[in-house]
């Protein structure tokens, strides 16, 4: 099976602009794409997953990736998923994050001659005239269409500034540049980001009387709609200091059984056909899966002993181990009153729930194990000797954290 239709059969590609040509180009490695990162934060998150597995796939098959940091647009803000205004950055905020990017990147791609390149839009997008620019481009796009765009509709309501308005020409302007810089004949992104895409394309088509090709893949959601990489609020991040390996790992295990085999299809690299006997899979063996979708997923970022560890530490509490490997808080000698901490102290301390309120809920519905023992008192409090010795709590079927004193 080729690359293009490998890409359909696992559920990869949402829309085309022209998909006999993108197929020959993909296939025969003819293929210089690129995907963009708006750098709004200092490490990639688990969102970036599709973005991420698909350069390499494109790159693996021979076809030549740019990953586009967004320097410049970042200073801007995509309002496409948006209801509110992004934070505005500073430039040093930017290339701090930016760095970061690179580091995880690299873990799935290969830069040098030849290769992947990074390149950064603040290089050629700082220093535009604003005059010169709408001269250049502004009569090539049309307000109604513009306004028509879902990433614009779906912040209409709620106020659209004219800054985010801006962000279709900045993202058109770059596959512009890059089309006639460095051969940059694709643009990659998730199906959110379809409008901007299509206005790329027509501005090189109009300015250059060329084509250029845009494809975007389809976002994965969790059975809740949230998009991939959030849960309970938080995002799941790919540096292991603000998401552990273990808590990554338990991200994916964690996944709801209808979309288990979904992820495995789109994000792992294990072959289709093992992918399919996969799918016949029931009851118990439904965990199996999620097992080597987490597995698969944490050897690819933090790297295969993080993983085999994740997965012994795994197993270990969904078999009612003693959860020496699961995640850890020391409780600090200020946590104590009268030397006893509270159970609801415990949860909210641990991340467990976002709130005293939301932790007595949990623990009147039934929700939490000590130990392995249900507690039904939401006034259940613990010595420092008791927490010295260790308190695994669980708080429903798959959240579980240890909890210690200072050795």
């Amino acid at each position: 099976m080729k690359l293009y239709e490998e890409l359909v059969a696992r559920g990869l590609i949402a829309q085309v602009t022209d998909e006999e040509h993108i197929r020959e180009m993909i296939n025969e490695g003819k293929a210089t794409f690129y995907i963009g990162f708006d750098c709004t934060a200092d490490s990639l998150t688990a969102g970036h997953f599709m973005a991420l597995t698909l350069m390499k796939r494109l790159q693996m098959a021979g076809n030549r990736p740019i990953a586009l940091i967004g320097g410049g647009t970042t200073m801007i803000g995509d309002p496409s998923g948006r209801t509110d205004m992004r934070k505005m950055l500073t430039k040093e905020d930017i290339a701090h994050n930016a760095d970061c990017f690179r580091r995880q990147m690299e873990r799935f791609i290969e830069f040098g001659e030849g290769k992947a390149m990074m390149l950064n839009n603040a290089d050629w997008l700082l220093s535009l005239n604003y005059v010169e620019l709408l001269r250049e481009v502004g009569a090539c796009f049309s307000v109604n269409n513009m306004l028509r765009a879902e990433c614009y509709k779906q912040r209409m309501e709620k106020g659209l500034s004219f800054l985010e308005f801006n962000y279709m020409i900045m993202q058109s302007y770059d596959f512009y540049y890059m089309f006639q810089k460095y051969g940059c004949n694709m643009q990659f992104g998730g199906d959110d980001q379809w409008s901007n895409m299509l206005g790329g394309t027509e501005l090189i088509r109009r300015k250059l009387g060329k084509d250029a090709y845009a494809m975007t893949i389809t976002l994965l959601t969790d059975s809740q709609g949230k998009k991939m990489g959030k849960t309970a609020g938080n995002a799941v991040w790919l540096d292991p200091k603000k998401t552990s390996p273990y808590d990554f790992f338990q991200y994916w295990r964690n996944v709801d059984d209808a979309d288990v085999m979904k992820c495995i299809r789109m994000l792992t690299f294990l072959p289709l056909e093992q992918i399919d006997e996969m799918a016949a899979w029931e009851g118990g063996r439904i965990n199996e899966a999620k097992e080597i979708l987490a597995y698969e997923l944490t050897k690819m970022v933090h790297g295969e002993a993080e993983a085999k560890a994740a997965l012994d530490a795994s197993r270990a509490l969904f078999s009612g181990g003693s959860g020496v490997d699961a995640p850890t808080t020391v409780v600090g000698d200020d946590a104590f009153e009268d030397g006893q901490v509270s159970l609801l102290s415990l949860l909210v301390m641990g991340g467990m729930v976002p709130s005293r309120s939301e932790a007595r809920r949990a623990v009147e519905q039934g929700g939490v194990t000590v130990n392995g023992e249900k507690v039904a008192d939401f006034r259940k409090t613990y010595t420092a000797e008791e927490v010295a010795e260790g308190l695994l709590v669980r708080r429903g079927k798959k959240t579980y954290r240890k909890f210690e004193t200072k050795r």
